[in-house]
Formats: structure tokens, C-alpha cells, sequence
């Protein structure tokens, strides 16, 4: 696959060995916004379940983004009388917010979350995370619209889920079937690369991050999962609905301009076998040829159509000249970023300008046929020049393949300039108690490095002495260096567009 950026670093999924270490291997989180009634029965059930089916250390972290009622205090209870057990603190709402902070200071290979209120059955968990241990997929989701889930909710909430997911199929085209579902897992070196990409703090956090892990190409686990729906929800569905569709729109937008450099989380495993030297076959070829058929038919008939158009107030000659530029601009641009997978603005004038030199042969040749025709009979049939156009089209499309192949999009990183650069976090350090945090615009959090498979430890894990009324406030990223302590946090905003629509905070 051509691309415009360098390929990343991203190592190859592997298994992740299992032998006695003092890091958890999962990391759950749950998010929570004024949910005193029911943090401490789902902190219980889950940790419960988790001693007796999951065979590793694990730790359950509590995000709470800005409950204005007991939830911080019922936090810090559950940290102090269960030793696997967390709890952050943040100052701004955002289901997207919490998880983002939380995962990218989390020295846990494995990292999920859940919602509050467990209506996910929990048998459904091990499922979950076990192909991300392996070293199967990248990601993992809980689906409620897969066959065999066992799903209880009400007609409307039914209704609006499978809307969406059509949406987003048919805008985004999206694979996996539910993009909302608050049961989800990631591999913490694929958050670490993919997190700073994805914009929303909201509900549309989900679905943002599992479009652009899709289009990069990395793989999805889906695990069916019994569900009950809460009618107690807190959740306010047309807001939300809005908050999406604008989500969708936007990036939707970004994959178009092709803004956003998802190339260097798609070729850093090395595992897809399309992408292996073999000898003796030209790489990525079949692929090639498929996308550049599909354009290229799709591309004359957009070129007949405007040809019979621009031939009602003009020669034959000039309409086959100006249907055959404008064609030859979308035929560029199309088989630039979907036959050859270049993405980004770098080099995008450069390749239209050679894409008009092949123009220009292509010109030649259905100029010449017209001519060669035109000679041959004095008036003739449009059907009978229409049938000229498209065999003399058949052979320039066979030119052009070679010719974007081999000049216009050539197998090589470093034919399209620089390799796009990345900004370099800005860690802020923390303030003291009471104290107010300087914000640095434009800046997130720091996201650490790729680092080595670590050894899955096994329990118990070493008992940890938590503050029942934790004060220690540190930034987001802060002890991702494997020195986490378990702290109440306050976020400051971290971009200039991190702060919620219509939240007063």
C-alpha cells in the first residue's frame, strides 16, 4: 500500500506471556457522572466476578467526570476497602474525556471499560478481552445486534440503535454492528497510537475511535452479549443523537480531505499477509487492478456522460477535450487515494500534474479516433462515435494503469515528500492542592511510547494502602511511565475544543 506517511511504530500483535509481574493485565474503568445510587453495587458485583472467573491481575478504576453529588466520596470508600480498586477525578464532563485520560495513564497491557449500570452480562467479559491477550485483534466490542445476543429493552431504544448503525454503515462506512454498546477493550500500545486521533469527549467517543481503527485497518473482535436495558438511564437520547450525527458529519469530512494520517497505525503490525514479500509477484497488484477497474468504470461513464452533454453546443473534438479534463481530474484524485492508497494533501498537485500529462495521451488517442472516424464518413451516429470513444478509452485505461503505477504513484514512502510530522505532547506539571493549573493550549496529554509485550501477572496482586479521601491531583498522562499511583485527578482542558456543547461548566 502507497502512503504519504512513514509507516509508524506500532510492533506486531503478539501473545502476551503470562508469568508472575506486579502490573495488572486488564484495566477496567468505569466512567461515572452523579451515580452514587449505583457505583457501589456494580463496583461489587464486578470485582466479584473478576476474582473468581478472570485469571489475572486486574484493577477496576473509577472516572468520575464532575459528579456534583456523593459519588466522589462512594469512590474513595470502594478505593480504600478493595485493594484492586481506583479512582480518578476530573473536573469536566465526557464519557470520551474520562476514558481517554484514564487509558492513556494506564500502565495495564489490556484496557476496557463498561457502563455503570452492568447491563452487559459479565460472562461476556473474559470473551472480550482474551483475543486482545492473544494477540488476535486490536480492539474488542460488546454487540447487541449480533444474532445470537439476547437483548430486553423498549421498541424506541431498539429502534434508535439500529438507525444509527445503518447511518453509520451508509456514511461511513462502517463494518462492525454496534457502535454504541459501553462494553469495549483496546490494546494499550493500539490506545497509545489511536487515542490522540480521536477527537470527541462525548457519547460519539465510541464511534469515533472504532471508524478510524477500521479504516487503518486494524481488527475488530465482536463478542454477542446479553443485555438488559436500564429504564433508570440517565442517558438524554435526543441530545445525544444530535451530538452523534454532528460527529459523523465531521468525520466523514476528515476522511474525505483525507486530513487525518491513519497510515501510520495500518501497516505497523506487519501481519496482513497482503502485504508480504513474495517473490515473483508484484506487491499489492491485485488490489491495484480491482480499485483501478472500479474507478476507471465508473470514471467513463462520467466521461460519456459530459461528452454527450458538452456535444449539444459543441463540436466533437472540443467536447471530447473538455469531458476528457474534467474526467481525468476525478480519475486522478480517485485512484490516488483508492487504488494506491495515498492519503494527505502532500503531493496532491504534483500528482494531478502528472495525472494531465496522461491526459494528454489519452487526449491523442480518442482525438485520433475521432479524426480517423471523421474521415471515414462525413456525418457520423452519436452511438457510432460513442462506440469509437469507448475502445479508444479501453486502450488509454490500459496505458494509464502503467503509467500511474509506475511514474505517478511509484512504490516508495519517500516519493511524496516528508513524512508528516506529529507535535510533541506537552506534559503540565501539577499543581498544588488548591492551587489553579496552568492550561497550555492547543496541547493533550502526553501519550508514552510503544513498549515491549510485559509478562501477564497472575493474583494476587500485591495489596496497595489507598487515602480513603485521596487529595493528590496530578495531569492526565502524568505516571505513564509505569509509576501510576491510584490519586484523585483533576483534568484541566487539554485542547481548545475540549469543553462539552452546552455543558455550563
Amino acid at each position: 500500500m502507497r502512503t504519504d506517511s512513514s509507516p509508524g511504530t506500532l510492533p506486531a500483535r503478539e501473545h502476551l506471556p503470562a508469568a508472575d509481574a506486579g502490573t495488572p493485565v486488564l484495566d477496567v474503568v468505569i466512567p461515572v457522572h452523579n451515580e452514587e445510587k449505583d457505583l457501589r453495587p456494580c463496583v461489587r458485583r464486578l470485582h466479584e466476578h473478576l476474582t473468581r472467573t478472570f485469571p489475572y491481575a486486574f484493577r477496576i478504576t473509577v472516572a468520575d467526570n464532575a459528579s456534583t453529588d456523593g459519588t466522589p466520596l462512594v469512590a474513595a470508600r470502594l478505593a480504600a476497602e478493595i485493594p484492586e480498586v481506583a479512582t480518578f477525578r476530573l473536573e469536566q464532563k465526557g464519557r470520551g474525556r474520562a476514558l481517554r485520560t484514564v487509558w492513556s495513564a494506564s500502565e495495564a497491557p489490556i484496557l476496557a471499560y463498561m457502563d455503570v449500570d452492568l447491563s452487559t452480562d459479565l460472562n461476556a467479559l473474559l470473551p472480550l478481552v482474551a483475543p486482545l491477550i492473544s494477540g488476535h485483534s486490536d480492539l474488542a466490542i460488546g454487540s447487541r445486534l449480533a444474532r445470537s445476543s439476547r437483548v430486553v429493552r423498549g421498541p424506541k431504544r431498539e429502534f434508535i440503535s439500529r438507525a444509527y448503525n445503518l447511518i453509520l454503515r451508509g456514511s461511513l462506512q462502517a463494518r462492525f454492528s454496534d457502535a454504541q454498546c459501553g462494553f469495549k477493550a483496546i490494546r494499550r500500545d493500539v490506545a497509545q497510537a489511536l487515542l490522540p486521533l480521536v477527537e470527541d469527549t462525548g457519547w460519539f467517543f465510541d464511534t469515533e475511535m472504532l471508524v478510524l481503527a477500521e479504516r487503518a485497518g486494524l481488527r475488530i473482535h465482536e463478542v454477542p452479549v446479553d443485555w438488559v436495558d436500564d429504564p433508570d438511564s440517565t442517558v438524554h437520547i435526543v441530545r445525544t443523537a444530535t451530538d452523534d450525527l454532528k460527529g459523523v458529519w465531521r468525520v466523514g469530512k476528515a476522511l474525505t480531505t483525507g486530513s487525518l494520517s491513519l497510515d501510520r497505525l495500518a501497516r505497523p503490525f506487519g501481519d496482513d499477509p497482503r502485504d508480504r514479500e513474495l517473490p515473483d509477484v508484484p506487491r499489492g497488484l491485485a488490489r491495484q487492478l480491482v480499485g483501478f477497474c472500479v474507478v476507471g468504470g465508473l470514471s467513463t461513464l462520467f466521461y460519456l456522460a459530459l461528452y454527450s452533454v458538452f456535444r449539444q453546443f459543441s463540436g466533437s473534438q472540443v467536447a471530447n477535450a473538455l469531458a476528457l479534463l474534467v474526467s481525468a481530474v476525478a480519475n486522478t484524485a480517485a485512484n490516488r487515494r483508492l487504488t494506491f492508497g495515498v492519503r494527505g494533501r502532500g503531493g496532491a498537485v504534483r500528482h494531478q500534474a502528472q495525472g494531465l500529462v496522461v491526459f494528454g495521451i489519452g487526449l491523442a488517442l480518442t482525438s485520433g479516433s475521432l479524426a480517423a472516424l471523421g474521415t471515414a464518413t462525413d456525418s457520423p451516429a452519436h452511438s457510432t462515435e460513442l462506440a469509437v470513444l469507448i475502445a479508444a478509452n479501453l486502450a488509454a485505461t490500459v496505458l494509464r494503469f502503467l503509467l500511474f503505477r509506475a511514474w505517478v504513484f511509484p512504490d516508495r514512502t519517500e516519493s511524496d515528500g516528508p513524512s508528516p510530522v506529529v507535535a510533541t505532547p506537552t506534559v503540565v506539571a501539577a499543581s498544588p492542592v488548591g492551587a489553579a493549573s496552568p492550561v497550555v493550549a492547543g496541547h493533550i496529554p502526553s501519550v508514552p511510547g510503544p513498549v515491549p509485550a510485559a509478562p501477564l501477572p497472575h493474583r494476587p496482586v500485591p495489596h496497595l494502602s489507598y487515602d480513603p479521601y485521596p487529595t493528590t491531583q496530578v495531569r492526565a498522562g502524568e505516571a505513564a511511565d509505569g509509576n501510576r499511583r491510584d490519586a484523585t485527578m483533576r483534568l484541566q482542558p487539554v485542547r481548545p475544543h475540549d469543553t462539552e456543547p452546552g455543558d455550563p461548566r
